[in-house]
């Protein structure tokens, strides 16, 4: 519990930061489309410039991820949290001054500028700083904290946009993300690795062999903080777990970048979803998932293992998926966020299991090299899924099937935990054999 504790400020900052960004989610999509194409239910313009937009998110986490966490490990935790959190108030506060056309796309610009240092880096950077305080037999218990308080802002957020109008939604986010920074600035203690204590796991140095003149060692520090090729195939190769683990994050981030790049413009176009609809399916969503880390996740982690659930998440991550692409009624598409009890486990398993992987020293490295290769996702899934979303969106679909492009991403989800390509993903494979049979027939 006292290891917990030392997280607390960590936590109310991460829940002000993710209150302020998601909360944005539900009405985002609405101006989008008001701005691009009014009185319009279907846009392909706004289809393809989110897939632009995830695509240089992407492009800039996978440079920048493995750089923010290398360098938070010679420079502490909460210096490297500062840049990404001050950025995010910028495009925020854009809409909140207004939502014309003209300022929409002063908000494209400046968000996809920032998105390449913001994009994933406080939640990875607050997964190094509770890698740093929590012993490692806890740690998984720890990031499924951290992914309940993500949640529960997320609820929180969309709760608030809910019941506020658009412009408020925006002046509001802005405003807590500027809170957040703050608070962050005033209370969160720093954190970083003691890197004379012991030697890192990738240098093969010995701990004797560094430098006792303070200047000398800071300066070997700040020349070994940027990160080359070699590191990166060197943390891959450090084990055949930490390389799985980067396959799966790799095609997990390509299937959730893909359901989420598609989603919100399909329940539009099939369904005539709005700004609260979105919201209401949204803190459905939100809810099922915090409780189930808060409460289910403790329990089930010693009683089945990081492996194992790690399969389950990724399991039900396919199903809900599938009945967003099948749907044939609105009430189908508030029983598949539900599934969220599950699902939601995948991401802090995985994190548990990299962390183990490598010593105190890098944490911060380890985890950005993770991220970075999630964010590579980013990169590939608008190549593929925004023109599968334009095309069968649109009057010019070979064929009626609306949700089709959220069925491919089901389709990529479901050949992750196969066995017969991840051992260490221990679904049974009579399950896994079945459904990449069905996937391969309709695909």
């Amino acid at each position: 519990m006292e290891e917990i504790w030392k997280l607390s400020h960590l936590l109310v900052t991460l829940f002000l930061y993710t209150f302020a960004t998601m909360m944005i989610v539900p009405a985002i999509t609405d101006v989008t489309m008001s701005a691009l194409c009014p009185g319009q239910d279907e846009c392909s313009l706004a289809i393809y410039l989110t897939g632009f937009q995830h695509a240089v998110m992407g492009i800039g986490a996978l440079l920048m991820m493995p750089l923010l966490g290398n360098l938070s490990d010679k420079l502490g935790r909460k210096t490297l949290l500062t840049i990404p959190m001050i950025l995010t108030v910028v495009p925020l506060g854009i809409l909140g001054y207004g939502r014309s056309r003209n300022l929409f796309y002063v908000y494209f610009v400046l968000k996809c500028v920032t998105s390449i240092v913001c994009e994933g880096s406080v939640q990875c950077l607050a997964v190094a700083y509770a890698a740093d305080n929590v012993p490692e037999h806890r740690r998984a218990s720890a990031f499924g904290l951290l992914s309940a308080v993500g949640s529960s802002a997320f609820v929180c957020g969309t709760l608030c946009a809910r019941f506020l109008s658009i412009s408020s939604t925006f002046q509001v986010a802005a405003f807590t993300a500027a809170v957040a920074v703050v608070y962050m600035k005033i209370f969160l203690a720093d954190s970083v690795a003691e890197c004379i204590i012991s030697a890192p796991l990738l240098s093969g140095e010995n701990v004797e062999s560094v430098s006792s003149d303070p200047v000398s060692l800071k300066k070997e520090q700040i020349i070994t903080t940027l990160p080359s090729i070699k590191d990166l195939f060197a943390l891959l190769n450090i084990s055949l777990t930490f390389s799985l683990a980067a396959i799966v994050a790799f095609f997990g981030n390509l299937a959730d970048v893909g359901l989420y790049a598609s989603l919100l413009y399909y329940l539009k176009a099939r369904f005539h979803f709005d700004k609260d609809m979105f919201a209401d399916l949204m803190v459905i969503s939100g809810t099922t998932s915090t409780i189930s880390q808060l409460l289910l996740m403790p329990i089930l982690i010693p009683a089945l293992g990081e492996n194992r659930l790690l399969s389950i998440g990724l399991f039900f991550n396919c199903i809900h998926m599938l009945l967003y692409s099948f749907a044939w009624a609105d009430w189908v598409v508030y029983v598949a966020p539900m599934f969220s009890t599950l699902f939601i486990f995948w991401r802090p398993c995985l994190q548990s299991i990299v962390s183990k992987q490598v010593g105190a020293s890098e944490q911060g490295k380890a985890q950005g090299c993770i991220s970075g290769i999630s964010s590579f996702a980013h990169v590939v899934s608008p190549l593929v899924f925004s023109p599968l979303t334009a095309l069968f969106l649109s009057q010019n679909a070979p064929f009626y099937f609306p949700g089709f492009s959220i069925m491919c991403a089901g389709s990529i989800a479901v050949r992750i935990f196969s066995p017969l390509h991840y051992p260490c993903i221990s679904l049974p494979r009579w399950i896994a054999l079945c459904l990449n049979l069905c996937f391969s027939i309709m695909i």
